[in-house]
């Protein structure tokens, strides 16, 4: 563009006009999305209401108040919701017309059954910590919202069901319909942004540990954070299937593709983890030749992910990296270095070849994700999350146990709003069971209620009596349900303002309005007495046991390593994949639970799970080869028994089982090596590839010694 046709901002008009674009382009970027979000859920919630209006509906406000609960940013996340709250309050109402018709006016017995139902139904929503488990907890809260009003009435208990049905289903068709008509954001696309910006960001990590920018506490939260995002990549690749777009026939038909970009960034990460951590012992012990020898091999990686790298530059860096270690073998081989030093250097030389070899398949998947093109990708597995059974079972109980105990509590209380507050208890006893920080979201929603209560206040006393018909009733409620929308829309004030949203629509009028200022200040009371309760609750009864405790995830991980030595082995890499997705979430869990800054104690277990995932990994594969082993002999048996050795330590962890564990792994490289001379092509391959594992098992036990142990090459 020559000066004479490039647009000109010289004038103060058309300067002021740029800054003005240039801010309103942030503002929809940001706040606009914000109040964009807020004016579709104000939409969907008040055509509820005026359909149940019209529809003469017992309870307008439920239709209203599940519009809010709806409230998600992409319209996948609210039709992937919508499904599993019309299928949770099915199984609800069902649940609640068997127990009346096993227990009819019987309420010991009554509530003894529906203890045991929200239970179940809460160690299931704690198993599954997906999608999916909204159904276990609507099904579990539902059944009480039946349940308690039928009590002294059991002949209305169908009437009862058939009401919640339809009110819920109203508030789910309104959303789907807005969510999906105006102005939708859809889940494929951002699923699609998410791979790009992943990417990315393992590029960018890669590059600041290689230039060591990074600190061991900001390497271990890194980790972390990779963890929760293979978890939301998967959440939201499953909310992008039930939308209907260009978009998302993209995501569809890329499904199996982005298994497996979950999965071999998982492996390059594990891989990456293990010889930066290696070379970092290794100029931590001064071992300097093995250190200036590894250098240029560091250089080779590390100029190659500096820019955005191609498949052919990737190509290119195993081809220069095969030649550098060439070289550096030939050097070390010349140097005088003790045998420990040299395994060292060869582990070293194995984790950048198979780093190299990982980065490059990672890449051809990301390529053919970004650019649509075709690719053979072997079926992989989907990421499947599951919580430490101690945790289930503690969700379960003690929701179990705190309903009973409510349930007789309001039954027996001269109260007539009891029931209420014990319903909002049981209510967030089931949600709260499948969050990380449950008191911490209680408080929040706390707020929000409190918050809330002097503005419904306000709206209803000193607002809404002046107006007259539908169109003033929306004037009278908008600005105060926009405010709680308008804070569930920040992450941080989320609790917040699902307190205030929920509350305000709890106030919505009925066909008939009735202004009755006891029973809003009742009504009001019951909602916040059950909150606290259910905050009490978690505080009190097995307070400990809550999702991504670093004391029930350190066991854990050390469980599913002893799995990976003593499981039966399956076909198609599903050790591997099970292993790595457990262990996986229980990383996810564990970020979820430590907030925005872990602290040492988190950071500890994360050293603790990295090093257990690489000894999982290279166990699997030495047992898979032992198991299709065609020649057995003395390596053979060597492996067998490294294997049990390193069972052994890890059902015991103690240091004795850890040094046998070492011995095991030393006598094993010594047998392989002996194997491969004399060994034919295609065996030689397999026992380089055994003693590669051995090398990667050797670092990662040296890694769990204790310091004051004595020389860590001594065996």
């Amino acid at each position: 563009m020559t000066p004479a046709t490039a647009p000109s901002h010289t004038g103060p008009l058309p300067r002021a006009a740029h800054r003005l674009a240039h801010a309103l382009r942030d503002w929809r970027a940001t706040e606009g999305e914000r109040w964009l979000h807020v004016a579709k859920t104000l939409t969907a919630a008040f055509c509820a209401l005026w359909l149940a209006y019209r529809l003469g509906l017992d309870s307008p406000s439920t239709a209203m108040t599940t519009t809010i609960i709806l409230a998600l940013p992409s319209s996948g996340m609210v039709l992937e919701k919508s499904f599993y709250r019309l299928c949770g309050t099915l199984l609800g109402c069902t649940a609640a017309l068997c127990l009346i018709g096993f227990f009819p006016q019987q309420p010991v017995l009554l509530f003894a059954g529906l203890a045991l139902w929200v239970g179940l139904c809460t160690s299931g929503a704690a198993l599954h910590r997906n999608a999916q488990s909204y159904v276990y907890v609507l099904s579990g809260y539902t059944a009480c919202m039946i349940v308690l009003p039928a009590i002294e009435q059991p002949m209305q208990v169908f009437a009862l069901a058939v009401t919640r049905v339809a009110e819920v289903s109203l508030g789910i068709i309104c959303s789907a319909v807005v969510s999906s008509v105006l102005l939708p954001r859809h889940q494929g696309t951002q699923v699609m942004r998410s791979v790009e910006a992943r990417y990315a960001k393992f590029l960018g990590f890669c590059q600041d540990v290689l230039q060591q920018k990074l600190s061991a506490a900001e390497v271990e939260v890194t980790h972390l954070r990779f963890a929760a995002d293979v978890a939301a990549l998967e959440q939201g690749r499953s909310a992008a299937l039930f939308e209907v777009s260009d978009a998302v026939s993209h995501v569809r038909a890329q499904n199996r593709k982005l298994h497996a970009f979950n999965s071999t960034f998982m492996t390059a990460l594990t891989t990456f983890y293990t010889f930066h951590r290696l070379f970092e012992r290794l100029q931590r012990d001064g071992q300097t030749q093995v250190v200036e020898a590894c250098a240029p091999l560091f250089d080779i990686i590390a100029e190659a992910l500096r820019s955005r790298p191609s498949q052919d530059s990737l190509d290119t860096m195993q081809l220069h990296l095969q030649a550098a270690l060439a070289q550096a073998r030939v050097r070390i081989g010349d140097a005088a270095v003790e045998h420990a030093q040299r395994i060292d250097f060869d582990t070293v030389c194995e984790l950048l070849e198979r780093f190299a070899r990982d980065m490059s398949r990672y890449h051809e998947v990301y390529f053919s994700l970004a650019h649509d093109t075709p690719l053979e990708v072997s079926t992989p597995q989907a990421y499947a999350p599951k919580t430490p059974p101690a945790l289930v079972i503690a969700s379960g109980a003690r929701a179990a146990i705190s309903l009973a105990l409510l349930a007789l509590g309001a039954y027996y209380l001269a109260w007539p709003y009891a029931s209420t507050a014990m319903l909002m208890a049981a209510v967030f006893c089931a949600l709260a069971s499948s969050v990380p920080r449950p008191i911490a979201m209680i408080r929040q929603v706390l707020t929000g209620f409190f918050i809330a209560m002097p503005l419904a206040l306000v709206c209803v006393y000193f607002v809404l009596v002046h107006g007259d018909g539908f169109p003033m009733l929306v004037l009278s409620f908008a600005p105060f349900l926009a405010l709680g929308l308008y804070l569930m829309s920040d992450p941080a004030r989320l609790g917040i303002g699902l307190g205030v949203g929920t509350f305000m629509t709890q106030m919505a009028p009925t066909n008939l309005m009735h202004i009755d200022g006891a029973a809003f200040l009742n009504t009001g009371m019951a909602l916040i007495v059950g909150l606290t309760l259910a905050g009490v609750v978690f505080a009190v009864i097995l307070p400990g046991h809550t999702m991504g405790h670093k004391d029930h995830v350190g066991p854990a991980l050390w469980r599913e390593a002893l799995r990976a030595c003593t499981a039966r082995l399956s076909t198609g890499g599903r050790n591997r994949h099970r292993f790595d997705n457990r262990m996986r979430d229980l990383l996810s869990q564990l970020n979820a639970a430590a907030g925005p800054a872990p602290g040492e104690e988190a950071r500890a277990v994360v050293r603790q799970a990295l090093t257990l995932l690489e000894i999982g990994h290279s166990v699997i594969e030495v047992r898979e080869l032992v198991a299709t082993s065609t020649a057995p002999g003395a390596a053979t048996r060597a492996l067998g028994l490294c294997v049990a050795s390193i069972a052994a330590w890890l059902s015991t962890r103690g240091p004795a089982e850890l040094q046998a564990a070492i011995d095991a792994t030393l006598r094993a490289g010594a047998c392989v090596r002996a194997a491969q001379e004399g060994a034919g092509a295609e065996r030689y391959v397999r026992l380089q590839t055994a003693l590669a594992d051995l090398h990667s098992l050797y670092t990662s036990l040296l890694d769990h010694m204790a310091p004051a142990a004595g020389d860590h090459h001594a065996a």
